[in-house]
């Protein structure tokens, strides 16, 4: 027998938490997976050095501020524990250390197959991004056994790496951050060409005075309800540089390389045909999208991206998405825009008609959500 609830979600990430804080207050009965042992897991795994690139004043989640000074970074560490705080205060049904395996429909309700056991709910929310397969180009595997190779997501500390240099492929964001952070121990070469970066110098000055424009348009002009939104979303590709500069890893003695097109002899291969020594070499090279284990393929294009508007899949009534990048905004997928879009999926939710009726331990109250509708 399948247990059954109203709405699962599925990942207590920040949009996760946020969906399920939001169903709370409008009266649902839900559950939240997750595949991690704690709440916050997701952001402690990632490298040590790392910190937010927006100030606390703009990391709270709907109900609860940050609990940081208003104008400070905090660490992936910090916001990990605030994840978790976040959860124990508005005692969300988070249930850790269960891997969803499979979502399927079976007449008008999915079934949600895990590590555990099957589940059936009413409506699904899919909160686990769409930035959790790393993508490595294939001929990676060409490369000779002695180099230590690893993406991004797996890079937490000089310590890993061999002695010698150390390739960082991909000059986005996490590419600058790890070259900066391994530059006092070894000698670093990133290659790629970044999206740009930000004109000003990235701290408290900019968070008071720059971020707020940033943060303004990234929510109300940068929209898929808005033609400019609708013509730039599409076409953003990548991120500009922000806390460091080009400059600021020229100071630091990274070495700037031409793209990495292939691999000979065991080496990586660039673009201009030369092949470099080096010890180590780090890809960060992004993410793909993968959805394959979600089995509604009336739900995707054929390249695999979810079919929604705001989250909401028309296409399969009670399937939604939190927390991917660009769905709304521009800041969907990041701690400053999640929540507005929690509360536009927990309220279509709340007003859809009600398949069972589940009375379960999960079950939270708060308000009547007849009192409210979708805005």
């Amino acid at each position: 027998m399948k247990v059954e609830f109203e709405t699962i979600v599925i990942g207590a990430g920040q949009a996760g938490l946020a969906v399920g804080h939001q169903l709370a207050l409008l009266g649902q009965s839900f559950v939240i997976l997750d595949a991690n042992a704690r709440v916050g897991d997701s952001w402690r795994g990632r490298w040590d050095s790392l910190r937010v690139f927006t100030p606390a004043k703009f990391n709270g989640l709907p109900g609860m501020r940050f609990p940081a000074p208003r104008l400070s970074f905090p660490t992936k560490d910090e916001v990990a524990d605030y994840m978790a705080a976040y959860a124990a205060r508005f005692e969300l049904p988070v249930r850790n250390n269960v891997r969803v395996d499979g979502v399927s429909r079976a007449g008008n309700r999915f079934v949600v197959t895990t590590s555990a056991e099957a589940l059936m709910a009413d409506n699904i929310v899919i909160a686990t991004g769409a930035t959790h397969t790393p993508r490595v180009p294939e001929f990676a595997r060409g490369l000779d056994t002695s180099i230590v190779q690893m993406h991004s997501s797996a890079y937490k500390h000089p310590e890993q790496l061999r002695e010698g240099a150390v390739l960082v492929v991909g000059a986005g964001n996490s590419g600058a951050e790890i070259s900066f952070d391994l530059a006092t121990r070894h000698h670093v070469l990133l290659s790629g060409t970044p999206a740009g970066q930000l004109p000003v110098p990235h701290g408290p000055a900019m968070a008071a005075l720059v971020l707020p424009l940033v943060k303004f348009l990234g929510m109300h002009v940068l929209t898929m309800d808005t033609p400019v939104g609708r013509s730039v979303l599409p076409k953003m590709k990548g991120t500009p540089l922000i806390r460091m500069k080009l400059n600021d890893l020229k100071a630091a003695g990274v070495e700037r390389a031409a793209r990495v097109t292939g691999v000979r002899e065991g080496l990586p291969m660039l673009a201009d045909g030369s092949t470099l020594e080096v010890a180590n070499v780090i890809w960060c090279t992004g993410f793909r999208t993968d959805f394959d284990w979600v089995h509604l393929p009336a739900a995707f294009t054929p390249a695999g991206k979810p079919i929604q508007y705001r989250g909401v899949v028309a296409s399969e009534p009670g399937l939604y998405f939190v927390g991917l990048e660009h769905m709304y905004a521009a800041v969907s997928e990041v701690l400053p825009g999640v929540g507005r879009d929690a509360n536009y999926i927990a309220r279509h939710i709340a007003i859809r008609p009600r398949l069972s009726r589940v009375d379960s331990e999960d079950r939270v109250v708060r308000r009547d959500p007849a009192e409210l509708a979708v805005r």
